[in-house]
This record gives C-alpha cells, structure tokens and sequence, in this order.
C-alpha cells in the first residue's frame, strides 16, 4: 500500500492576496478555486512539477492564519531558485550550505513558513 501526500493546508487571511503571491509571486499554478457558499471556497495549488499541492481558502483549513510552519520543498537548483524569488519580488532567506543540502526560506504574506531544500542525494544523486 502506497502513501502519498498530495494536499497541504496553509490558513490565510486573504485568499486572493494568497492566490497572487503563490502565483505570481512563488510562481505556483493555479488548479482550482471555487466558491461552494459564503462560507466555502477551495482553493488548489501547485508548484511547478510537484506531485504535492497546497489547499487555501475559506472554511478549508482550522489552523489560524500563519501558523503553517516549515513545509519543505525540495528544488533542483537553489541558485537559480534563490534568483527567481527575488525578482519575483519574495523577500528569501540567504542560502545556506548543510551537510545535507543547502536551503533557502521565506515566509507569505501571513507568515506560514517554507523551506527549499536543494538535496545533493535526493535531486541530484552522486554518480
């Protein structure tokens, strides 16, 4: 038996300033927003490539807005990850170098939490 995470929930405040930052600015796709009610609005996500996506809306997640902490996704390249963000406009963390791979963070606008991990064994295996 396989399992998979494919759906993250991240709460925010705002759902369309959500949806732009995480596509224009992250540069995520945009899969699905729909209004069911005034009290429902799904909204999917996903970076690009990912089998993972993030959910965002209203009366999709009960977790107070910001207090998504750390999701981690892994990159190819933080160089060019790094470049991108910040003409995008994302205010990154510098990258740092770890045994295990070199990492870059940032935060949206409510201030749930990402972290980049370029992995030198899982994106790019040693030969």
């Amino acid at each position: 038996m396989d399992w998979k995470i494919e759906v993250v929930g991240i709460p925010v405040t705002d759902v369309d300033r959500a949806i732009t930052f995480y596509t224009e600015k992250v540069g995520y796709n945009l899969d699905h927003d729909h209004r069911v009610s005034d009290e429902l609005r799904f909204v999917q996500l996903t970076p690009p490539g990912s089998a993972c996506s993030i959910v965002l809306g209203t009366g999709v997640v009960d977790m107070p807005p910001g207090s998504q902490k750390g999701v981690q996704v892994v990159i190819s390249d933080a160089d060019v990850a790094h470049a991108e963000l910040t003409e995008r406009g994302v205010a990154v963390s510098d990258i740092q170098s770890l045994p295990w791979g070199r990492f870059i963070t940032f935060s949206d606008p409510d201030g749930n939490t990402w972290a980049l991990q370029e992995s030198p064994n899982r994106v790019n295996p040693p030969a």
